[in-house]
């Protein structure tokens, strides 16, 4: 939507972040390196799903490609899932402490998830779900406390700190494939587990500006009190924005989960791993530029948004009849551009659409909604392989969502201000 309309909708707020300086950027900074360390880790869990399915297997484990999928699908599904909570917690303990609290969590459950690699039941709660809790504590005040710093440049920062998850994403398969062979998938999630003290470290960065408190009513001491925002589900807007979104996610996360594989069984001579790394370059591409041109006045972001969804779907299916190596480059640095689209819109258009003072709960919401699709999409793909020994169903399936979600946003057009 136009961001001054939008804006119109937004009660004024005498106090505005400065835009820019020393502590503005260096938050930037630490919510680059939380998103590349949270989200690079479960886009790569294609190059684990890989090992762990062979250890499975080893160990006469059946529907291996099933389980194997359900870790990793709940992982991102807990990082979803657990959003609304975040939302929470930010407003009552502050993005630092939030955050903080998120890196423990995932420090211990990759820890623990090391020891248990030939136990895929223990897995589903240790790197499923406590890890995924913790992932989601540490990213969502990645993206909120953005917006207590900025607001001329909001799609220019959103899209750098999440460009952070792409970088990573490039930089983390090839680690992992690596690692896997020599150290084996014990010690290598160990590794991981370090990882995560860099989140507790940089998390110390998220300040609260001088001010940024100034302004909030008495509405806003009762929202505190009462832990939820009601008034952000009074927006229409807002309300279709949480629907379509989450549908469309019923088919975002299955060539991130899968991809590896399919490539295996379609192209044995190629890496899966460069798809990803292409995947994970033109995402950083995407999140920045798309970032800086929805800070244009001109630029309707819901519209941008859609788009990206669209073309995230048809390249999808398109990844079946690829028959050449160079098609399938294509095609995925072709989802990786609408990727970067579409992430780093979420944090603006949670501006634009519920404000300031509701962006937090108003991501977290959508992003705790969008759990359920988020978990089921890439382990329904994956029971769909066990039966027809194929992806063409699942890759094929995987595109519905995304393009009838991008259609259905359509409605927030009609909606009036």
């Amino acid at each position: 939507m136009d961001p001054a309309a939008a804006n119109e909708m937004v009660p004024k707020n005498p106090w505005a972040p400065a835009d820019g300086g020393f502590r503005a950027w260096l938050v930037v900074a630490a919510s680059f390196i939380i998103h590349g360390l949270v989200f690079g880790i479960n886009l790569s869990y294609s190059v684990i799903y890989y090992e762990l399915q062979r250890i499975l297997d080893s160990s006469g484990v059946t529907d291996t490609s099933y389980k194997t999928s359900l870790v990793g699908s709940l992982s991102l599904g807990m990082t979803f899932a657990f959003s609304a909570l975040a939302g929470i917690l930010i407003d009552r303990l502050g993005n630092r402490m939030t955050a903080i609290i998120g890196g423990s969590l995932a420090l211990i459950g990759m820890l623990a998830s090391s020891f248990v690699v030939q136990y895929v039941e223990a897995l589903y709660f240790t790197y499923g779900i406590l890890f995924g809790c913790g992932a989601s504590l540490s990213f969502n005040p990645s993206l909120s406390v953005l917006g207590l710093h900025f607001r001329r440049r909001i799609g220019l920062v959103c899209g750098i700190a999440t460009a952070g998850a792409s970088v990573f994403t490039f930089i983390l398969p090839p680690v992992l494939g690596a690692l896997i062979p020599s150290i084996g998938l014990d010690w290598t999630l160990r590794v991981v587990a370090l990882l995560m003290i860099i989140i507790i470290a940089v998390s110390f960065a998220y300040t609260v500006p001088e001010g940024a408190n100034v302004g909030r009513t008495e509405e806003k001491k009762l929202k505190i009190e009462s832990f939820l925002n009601v008034k952000i589900w009074k927006n229409k807007k807002f309300v279709i924005w949480t629907i379509g979104v989450p549908f469309a996610f019923f088919g975002y996360f299955v060539p991130f989960v899968h991809l590896v594989k399919f490539v295996s069984i379609n192209f044995p001579g190629d890496d899966g791993k460069t798809l990803v790394m292409c995947i994970g370059v033109a995402s950083a591409v995407g999140r920045v530029g798309f970032g800086l041109l929805s800070d244009h006045e001109k630029i309707n972001r819901v519209l941008l948004q859609q788009i990206s969804l669209f073309l995230i779907g048809i390249f999808t299916m398109l990844l079946v009849p690829a028959n050449a190596w160079i098609y399938m480059i294509l095609l995925c640095l072709g989802i990786g551009l609408a990727d970067g689209c579409f992430i780093s819109l979420i944090g603006p258009i949670a501006f634009d659409l519920c404000g300031p003072e509701g962006a937090a709960q108003a991501i977290g919401f959508v992003n705790g909604i969008s759990a359920i699709s988020v978990t089921l999409g890439p382990t329904i793909a994956g029971k769909m392989f066990d039966h027809f020994n194929s992806y063409t169903v699942p890759f094929l399936l995987a595109g519905a969502p995304l393009i009838l979600g991008s259609l259905g946003l359509f409605a927030i057009m009609f909606i009036k201000n």
